[in-house]
C-alpha cells in the first residue's frame, strides 16, 4: 500500500493554489485565440486581444491574472490503495491554501460565517474539497480558484422529463442570457444532467474541468453541446459584454442518472479565466 504524507500534499496544495492563479492553461489559451480569429465585432476583438496580452502578463511577471483570486474548490480523487499518513487528509489541503495564498500574496476572499457580520478568514480557507475513491494508488488532486462574478451565475432547473432536449437548451441558453455580462464573457458553461438537485450541480462543476471545446465523448450529448453553444453564442453578449459572436468558448455536459420524475439541469459557467492545475501524487 502506498503512504503519501499530508506534508507533502500541504506543499503541492501551496504550490498549486500560486501557479493556478498565476498561468492561464494552454487549452484556455488556444480557446481565446481562436475566439479572436472567429469574433467580427471590433469591440470583441479587442477585448480579447486584451485578455490574451493580460495572460502573458500574469505569467511573465509571476502576478495573478484576475484580482479575483477565487474560492479555492479542490477535487480530490483518492486511490483506495492509498494511505494518507501524518495527520488529517482535509486539514493538509486547507494549511496548502492557506500557505500559498500567503505566500503568493493572493486576495482572501473567504468570509466566515456567511451572514451577520461576515469576517474575513484571512487565509482563503476553508477550501471546497470533493472525494471520489477511484482504483489505483495515487492522489489526484486538481485546484479550481473559482471567482465571484461567475460562481453568483449559477442556475438549477428541477425540469420535468416532459421538455425533454429543448427544455435542456432553452433553459442554459436562457441562464447564461440572464448572466449577461456578470461572469465576464467569453466563459465556459458547465452543464450537469441528472441525480438530484446538488448532483447536478456538482456535475456541471466538474464539466469545467474537461479542456476547453473537448466534446461529451457520448455523440448525442456532444451534439447537444454544440446545440447550446449556437444559441448561447446567437445571444449577441459578446466578450465581456461589449457584443459579437463569442459569448461562450465552449459548452460541456456531464451526466448521470435521473428518477423517472425528475430532469434535474445544473448551470456553472466559469469566466474567461479559467483558472486549474492538476497533480498526481
Amino acid at each position: 500500500m502506498k503512504e503519501i504524507d499530508i506534508k507533502d500534499i500541504t506543499r503541492t496544495v501551496a504550490r498549486m493554489s500560486i501557479e493556478a492563479n498565476f498561468f492561464l492553461p494552454a487549452d484556455v489559451l488556444d480557446s481565446l485565440h481562436k475566439a479572436l480569429a472567429d469574433e467580427e465585432s471590433d469591440g470583441g476583438k479587442e477585448v480579447l486581444e486584451q485578455l490574451l496580452q493580460n495572460a502573458s502578463i500574469a505569467e511573465t511577471e509571476g502576478i495573478p491574472l484576475c484580482q479575483d483570486c477565487g474560492l479555492t474548490v479542490v477535487f480530490l480523487e483518492v486511490g483506495q490503495d492509498v494511505h494518507i499518513v501524518g495527520g488529517d487528509l482535509y486539514a493538509a489541503i486547507d494549511e496548502g491554501v492557506r500557505q500559498g495564498y500567503k505566500d503568493g500574496y493572493l486576495r482572501k476572499s473567504i468570509a466566515e460565517p456567511p451572514i451577520f457580520d461576515r469576517p474575513n478568514t484571512k487565509d482563503n480557507t476553508p477550501a471546497v474539497i470533493y472525494t471520489d475513491v477511484v482504483p489505483g494508488e495515487n492522489l489526484k488532486i486538481t485546484i479550481v480558484p473559482k471567482g465571484g462574478g461567475s460562481e453568483n451565475m449559477s442556475a438549477l432547473g428541477m425540469l420535468t422529463p416532459a421538455v425533454g432536449e429543448k427544455g435542456v437548451v432553452d433553459f442554459v441558453v436562457r441562464a447564461v442570457e440572464e448572466a449577461g455580462s456578470n461572469p465576464c464573457p467569453p466563459v465556459i458553461v458547465g452543464v450537469g444532467i441528472g441525480g438530484t438537485a446538488d448532483r447536478a450541480m456538482l456535475l456541471a462543476k466538474k464539466a469545467l474541468l474537461r479542456p476547453v471545446g473537448q466534446p461529451n465523448s457520448d455523440p448525442r450529448f456532444a451534439e447537444l453541446e454544440k446545440e447550446i453553444l449556437t444559441g448561447v453564442n446567437n445571444l449577441g453578449i459578446g466578450p465581456q459584454g461589449f457584443g459579437g459572436r463569442v459569448t461562450a468558448l465552449a459548452v460541456h455536459i456531464e451526466t448521470t442518472g435521473a428518477h423517472i420524475a425528475s430532469l434535474p439541469v445544473g448551470v456553472n459557467i466559469q469566466c474567461h479565466a479559467a483558472r486549474h492545475k492538476e497533480a498526481v501524487l
